[in-house]
């Protein structure tokens, strides 16, 4: 197997090579990044590993601050709200990174396969951002799958398996225990995605945490608890930070004035909503969007 330095520089040239505007590619599951500025982005995750090959992101999950390094992986295991930006980056030194999608269903039949206490002992909840050294092994297997690209005979029948190999090698390291809780239907974290899923679709009414409480089949000071072990974030916390996003995504569009877009995220409040906003985003939601939209 080549050396890490090595298979790294090979993942840097395919994903320069391949990149393009957005993050998808032709490999089901495959996504890559190559971003050239260090703005600050607020964005909603999805369930990831993420493999940084150049340069390194910064975090902020609730009061978590994580940085995310070149050679190392990066797993997200639910949707979360998270702000970030790349240190350093710029036009002639891009951030690069590639990513595979961890699918429940890919997890949960791998689990089998494992003895139970390599993944156990994370079963309560772990945070659903963390980050570790990527493995030689782990490496080799992305680079394989970055070399699909282009080769959609290929990718068809080999794609899955390596994804498959990928996976194996997180639930084999040090990542196993926060993995293994997206494959698990009775898991801490499966507790908590009923409730994230509730505030996403729902993030304009009032929170009834009782409710969700019941809904995670947990008592309220228990289900306050685990979600913020792991979100870094109380139920409240979560629920603004996704009204936010989802204002300025409107204000964004220009489909409606700032008062109304405050009402539609669930603001009673116009003065409060400005003043989240700009807590949040360092400007009030007028300007900030103006901006935006004259961005190059």
């Amino acid at each position: 197997m080549l050396a890490p330095d090595v298979l790294l520089a090979e993942i840097r040239g395919l994903i320069a090579r391949h990149a393009r505007a957005g993050n998808s590619t032709p490999v089901d599951g495959l996504l890559m990044s190559r971003v050239e500025t260090a703005e600050p982005e607020y964005s909603l995750t999805e369930p990831l590993l993420v493999v940084m090959a150049q340069g390194c992101k910064r975090l902020l999950l609730g009061d978590r601050v994580i940085e995310h390094r070149a050679g190392h992986c990066l797993v997200v295991t639910t949707d979360l709200p998270v702000t970030g930006h790349f240190v350093g980056a710029g036009l002639g030194s891009p951030s690069l990174a590639a990513a595979v999608v961890l699918r429940p269903a890919a997890i949960a039949s791998l689990l089998l396969e494992l003895p139970a206490r390599q993944w156990s002992r994370g079963a309560l909840a772990q945070p659903a951002i963390s980050t570790t050294p990527a493995s030689p092994e782990l490496l080799d297997a992305l680079v394989r799958l970055l070399r699909l690209i282009g080769r959609p005979a290929d990718a068809r029948v080999l794609a899955p398996m390596i994804e498959r190999e990928v996976l194996w090698r997180l639930l084999s390291g040090p990542a196993a225990a926060s993995v293994a809780q997206i494959g698990l239907a009775d898991s801490g974290l499966a507790h908590v995605n009923k409730a994230i899923e509730w505030i996403r679709g729902n993030y304009a009414e009032p929170m009834p945490v009782p409710e969700l409480a019941r809904m995670a089949g947990l008592s309220p000071s228990a289900f306050h608890h685990r979600f913020r072990a792991v979100t870094a974030m109380s139920p409240l916390q979560f629920q603004k930070r996704i009204r936010l996003q989802e204002a300025r995504a409107l204000l964004i569009a220009g489909t409606d004035d700032v008062a109304r877009v405050g009402a539609r995220v669930g603001y009673a409040s116009p003065a409060q909503f400005n003043r989240e906003y700009r807590r949040l985003f360092g400007a009030p939601p007028g300007r900030d969007a103006e901006r935006l939209r004259s961005a190059p």
